[in-house]
């Protein structure tokens, strides 16, 4: 059987400061990302900026056709936390490849899982 959906999820470490202070790049990020993974926008990227202390940084959503993208960056250590969620497959290698040309990240760390509630 077929996966309902697939997951991909990065921690990576000490990012580019400027970068993940940038709402702009942010944005630019996410554009590129989903045009480079083969995904549809829902509407525009929303970048926020969240919490305190230890937990300050922008927060991305971008919805797509088959799912969202998210991410938090944290200022405070330049690190950043990213989920891919589809129905439609895509390229683990590509996700993390945007992320390096954009934020170039210290150390990565990848897990990928496929999910199917109809297995349960």
């Amino acid at each position: 059987m077929t996966p309902w959906g697939y997951h991909v999820m990065v921690n990576a470490k000490n990012c580019l400061a400027p970068a993940i202070r940038s709402a702009d790049i942010i944005r630019g990020f996410s554009r590129r990302l989903v045009q480079e993974i083969d995904m549809v926008p829902y509407g525009e990227p929303q970048v926020i900026m969240f919490g305190t202390g230890n937990k300050k940084g922008y927060t991305l959503v971008q919805l797509i056709e088959t799912s969202n993208i998210c991410a938090h960056f944290v200022e405070e250590t330049n690190d950043m936390y990213l989920d891919v969620f589809s129905c439609k497959p895509f390229e683990v290698e590509i996700v993390r490849k945007v992320m390096n040309e954009v934020f170039y990240p210290e150390k990565m760390e990848t897990q990928f899982v496929t999910r199917d509630a109809r297995m349960l």
